[in-house]
């Protein structure tokens, strides 16, 4: 054997046991790095495989329900279903298929998408509300064409109940901009909201507690399974529950009564300030809102020129006609500037400045308590420039008119209560007289407006001598615990004499109750009922009718107003309705509240 080949013999074993060693070394390193990452940093390495496969979906709690005074469930929740979209997620190339599935217009949704993906890309965004069963098979059938795409399930509000209530509940609508920015990061786009009536007062405690449930999610970003068997989810904690003051049989029968023309009616329980009906005419059905076509209902009603959103109720203002006699004769009475035997000569009219200013009739010589009986012009023309203008707007503002009642729904108008001030604003310093003013005063006419809510109230405090804050809302219950939330509403004695409240009163039961009164067919028997008929001049038509009121006369229980725009003479048309209000009043109305009444009824 050749010195060569002996050597090459010999390098052989060593090669070998290199090659060995190398892919033992080799081994030994990866089995270390398999120990590595598969011991000391699986959990690591688990982690965040599982943060990439997993979403952090937000919950949004059941709305508290809302119950009328005994009990009734007037607004619940119903399921629906909603498709979202999470921009970031979902590539714009199919948003023509998309659009096709959810029946929208494309350029629209295009538009849509490439906004939130400049503000709110990783932000579910809802693009169908309360979809139908053909949407959802049919976007569940491409879903994997569509990643970022989502069916969820959501509570929609549904409406109850014997009555509309379309201006007290209020509808829930998506939160727009303006909230998005205001509130803080509750809310998400297309998020419900509370946007009239009770449902935007009382937002902060029937919208709940949002929650957190997480999911693992496909390659599509699509939910496929809930994270380990939601031991980590948040539950969603629903919203507090509202009772309400007002009764829905009640408001039902005054819905019917209002029924074919303009105007409101207001009923509280003039011992509490609780409202026990409200109702604006024309309004308008709310369950629609609550539906996936909400913004074309709500287009047509926003266009529709009998504006039935509008609620006349807080809103609306008109003169209170003779209504407001009560006031001129509380500032003439309380100052002495007249008795119950002062008399006034009526021989159908009064001339002033050279003017004549006419009564409805020739009523001869009437003290106070006669001249509301028959609503005679001539007395308080006389007793208008008598009291003069400032002690007559003090004595308004003691009733309240001139500011906001301060009732717990959103919109309320402070109506007009007219001040030297606000005349020399209007019209300069040398701009006006006060004596022409005045005798227009004298009769609740002129630039003196007033809402029907503020005459309600005006009703209730001649009735029990307080002015008290008006409310919807009887209690927030929390519906884990049945907690009640505390409410407080403000209250004020009128500063007036007892004996002159007492000859208003007498005044005003005469004008139901006695001959000659402007207002007889009020009158219910049995029941003492005080009332005051006032007519509204509009230059624009036909008068508007008042009547208020409250009923009866000891130990009042109901006070009233009664408002139809263009109805002519208020004994002709609103005390009639108001005879009806109060049957249904004293033959069906009882409280039945089942939530702690005796707590409710002590606040």
């Amino acid at each position: 054997m050749s010195p060569h080949r002996r050597h090459a013999m010999a390098e052989k074993p060593v090669r070998l046991w290199v090659v060995r060693g190398v892919i033992g070394v080799t081994f030994v390193l990866f089995l270390g790095r398999l120990v590595q990452l598969q011991l000391l940093q699986g959990g690591m390495y688990r982690e965040r495989a599982e943060a990439q496969a997993l979403k952090r979906l937000v919950v949004y709690p059941p709305r508290g329900v809302i119950y009328d005074r005994s009990g009734t469930p007037l607004v619940e929740n119903a399921p629906a279903f909603s498709i979202v979209v999470v921009p970031g997620e979902f590539p714009v190339e199919r948003t023509p298929l998309l659009a096709t599935l959810l029946g929208i217009d494309s350029v629209r949704l295009r538009q849509q998408l490439e906004a939130a993906l400049r503000t709110m890309r990783f932000t579910p965004i809802r693009l169908v509300r309360d979809a139908d069963f053909h949407t959802i098979a049919a976007v569940e059938e491409h879903l994997w064409q569509l990643p970022g795409v989502m069916v969820e399930i959501e509570m929609r509000r549904l409406h109850r109940g014997p009555a509309r209530l379309a201006h007290v509940l209020g509808y829930v609508r998506e939160v727009g901009p303006q909230h998005l920015e205001r509130m803080g990061d509750y809310y998400r786009p297309g998020s419900p909201i509370g946007y009239t009536g009770v449902e935007a007062t009382y937002e902060p405690f029937l919208r709940g507690e949002k929650g957190y449930r997480f999911v693992v999610v496909n390659a599509l970003g699509q939910p496929v399974a809930a994270f380990r068997e939601r031991r980590y989810d948040v539950p969603a904690r629903k919203g507090f529950d509202l009772y309400l003051s007002i009764d829905a049989r009640l408001q039902a029968i005054a819905e019917q009564l209002l029924e074919g023309h303009r105007g409101a009616i207001v009923a509280l329980d003039p011992q509490t300030g609780e409202v026990l009906a409200l109702v604006s005419k024309p309004d308008y059905d709310p369950e629609p809102l609550n539906r996936r076509d909400a913004g074309s209902y709500y287009l047509r009603l926003l266009q529709d020129p009998e504006r039935p959103l509008f609620n006349r109720a807080l809103q609306s203002l008109y003169p209170p006609g003779s209504t407001w006699k009560m006031v001129v004769a509380a500032a003439a009475l309380q100052d002495s500037l007249i008795t119950e035997r002062t008399h006034v000569s009526c021989t159908g009219g009064f001339v002033y400045g050279g003017r004549m200013y006419r009564c409805h009739h020739a009523h001869g010589a009437v003290n106070v308590v006669q001249a509301l009986r028959v609503s005679c012009n001539t007395f308080f023309y006389q007793l208008g420039l008598r009291v003069g203008l400032e002690r007559l707007s003090r004595v308004g503002a003691l009733f309240g008119f001139g500011h906001p009642t301060g009732i717990d729904l959103p919109g309320e108008s402070r109506g007009v209560l007219p001040t030297r001030d606000y005349y020399e604003r209007r019209y300069g310093k040398q701009g006006w007289s006060e004596g022409g003013r005045l005798v227009n005063l004298g009769i609740g006419q002129g630039e003196l407006s007033v809402t029907p809510l503020q005459m309600a109230v005006y009703a209730a405090a001649l009735a029990t001598g307080v002015v008290r804050q008006p409310h919807v809302v009887r209690a927030v219950v929390n519906p884990y615990t049945g907690e009640l939330q505390p409410l407080t509403h403000a209250e004020a004695r009128l500063p007036l004499r007892p004996e002159v409240l007492e000859l208003l009163r007498q005044g005003m039961e005469e004008v139901v109750n006695a001959p000659g009164g402007t207002a007889q067919a009020a009158r219910l028997p049995g029941v003492r009922v005080c009332g005051k008929t006032g007519t509204a001049q509009n230059p624009h038509g036909k008068d508007h009718a008042w009547f208020i009121g409250f009923a009866p006369r000891e130990n009042p229980r109901i006070a009233f107003c009664v408002m139809v725009e263009n109805a002519g003479f208020g004994g002709a048309v609103a005390a009639p309705i108001a005879r009806q209000l109060l049957e249904a009043f004293f033959g069906t109305l009882r409280d039945s509240t089942q939530v702690a009444p005796s707590e409710i009824a002590a606040r």
